[in-house]
C-alpha cells in the first residue's frame, strides 16, 4: 500500500482582536502548515475523498474550494474551537457556507466547554483556561445542518448519503460554471 500522508497541519493562524471580546495571537506558539491541501480517500463505497482544514481554517473558502476542485471531495472535515465570542455568531454559519460553496458534507468537531469546577482548576495553573463553543455538527451539501449538540460531552451522528453530494454537483454545477476567464482560486506551486 502506499504510504500515508503527512498529518495535516494548519493553514491559517488564530491571529484576532475582537473589540469587547478576546484577544488572541496562535503565531505566538505555532508556525502555520506549509501544504494547503489534506486529503484522504476512504474508497467509492464509502465517501469517496475527505478534505481536512482546522478551525480558523474554515473562515478561508479559497481552501475549502481547493479541496473541491483539485480533488473533488464530497467530505470536509473540520475539528476546531471557536470561542464563546465567535462561536455563536460563526461557528454554524461558516459550517453552512463550505458546504454550500462547495456542495460537500462539513462536518465539525468541538471539544466541549470546560465545567466551572474545570475553569476553577485550570485558573490556579500557568495558563489562563480557554473556552470552547462546542456544538459538533454535521451540515449536508444543500446547507441543512443534519446533525449537532450542545456545549457538553456527546456523540454526534451524521446521516451521510453521498447521493445528495452527486445530485448537488449535476443539479447545481458551479464547478463547470466558474469564469476562469476572469478569475482563479489555485493552488501556488
Amino acid at each position: 500500500p502506499p504510504p500515508p500522508p503527512p498529518p495535516h497541519r494548519k493553514v491559517h493562524l488564530f491571529d484576532i482582536s475582537v473589540p469587547g471580546g478576546v484577544t488572541f495571537k496562535e503565531s505566538d506558539t505555532l508556525s502555520p502548515g506549509d501544504s494547503l491541501l489534506s486529503v484522504f480517500d476512504t474508497g467509492p463505497d464509502l465517501f469517496g475523498k475527505v478534505g481536512v482544514g482546522i478551525c480558523y481554517d474554515m473562515r478561508f473558502p479559497e481552501l475549502a474550494l481547493l479541496l473541491r476542485k483539485k480533488h473533488d471531495v464530497g467530505m470536509i472535515c473540520y475539528p476546531g474551537a471557536f470561542n464563546l465570542t465567535t462561536g455563536p455568531a460563526h461557528w454554524e454559519l461558516l459550517q453552512r457556507a463550505r458546504a454550500v460553496d462547495t456542495q460537500c458534507y462539513v462536518l465539525t468537531a468541538s471539544p466541549a466547554r470546560a465545567t466551572p469546577d474545570m475553569l476553577a482548576e485550570a485558573e490556579k495553573g500557568e495558563y489562563a483556561p480557554y473556552t470552547a463553543w462546542g456544538h459538533s455538527s454535521g451540515v449536508s451539501p444543500w446547507g441543512e445542518v443534519v446533525a449537532t449538540c450542545g456545549e457538553g460531552e456527546a456523540v454526534v451522528t451524521v446521516p451521510i448519503d453521498m447521493d445528495k453530494v452527486r445530485g448537488m454537483k449535476q443539479n447545481i454545477p458551479t464547478a463547470l460554471q466558474k469564469r476562469d476567464d476572469l478569475y482563479v482560486v489555485e493552488e501556488k506551486e
